[in-house]
């Protein structure tokens, strides 16, 4: 027996059988044909079924909120320095929190169904500099202020404006390394 989401129930014919098609080649372990990926993929990265399924993580969807006041470093008041230093004030506050535990593979995401800023607790201790809290914040920021789209089927996450902007913090290679001896 399959169940679909029910983000899926209404889709047209031709997607259930690419589902269908995707699913046994699974099971049997055979290669997908590209024809029922591409449709597959196609169809659930479209603009309609992309806005749906925000909606309905933000009816659904929990978020673990813990507090953006930390032990070394309060979130809400790096978040206004980085606002005013590189975006002119200009960008409205997301809700910040830091993680619920001390992650070392996700160490921050912007999550825009629930306009979440989360950042992992490995940064709230001695011995973090502050550029490296400042530019960590400072990507998720320009998330906000460059979002996901879709082109072809495909999402871009870090658009060339995206990346051109990041390049802009000063201390971004002293950043970079320290987030590679995390």
């Amino acid at each position: 027996m399959v169940r679909l989401s029910d983000l899926l129930e209404h889709a047209p014919e031709t997607i259930h059988r690419a589902i269908a098609h995707i699913l046994l080649a699974k099971l049997y372990r055979k290669p997908v044909a590209p024809v029922f990926s591409d449709r597959y993929r196609r169809y659930t990265q479209s603009e309609a079924v992309s806005k749906q399924a925000e909606r309905i993580r933000q009816t659904r969807g929990r978020k673990v909120l813990t507090s953006p006041q930390g032990h070394l470093y309060d979130l809400e008041e790096v978040f206004e320095a980085v606002n005013r230093r590189f975006f002119y004030g200009l960008l409205g506050r997301p809700t910040l929190t830091w993680s619920a535990h001390v992650a070392k593979r996700m160490l921050g995401h912007y999550d825009a169904a629930h306009n979440t800023i989360v950042v992992s607790r490995v940064f709230d201790r001695p011995g973090t500099p502050r550029y490296a809290i400042e530019y960590l914040l400072y990507h998720e920021m320009l998330h906000l202020k460059h979002p996901v789209r879709v082109r072809a089927g495909r999402r871009c996450v870090h658009s060339r404006e995206f990346q051109a902007e990041e390049r802009l913090f000063p201390e971004l290679e002293l950043a970079r390394a320290f987030l590679k001896r995390l």
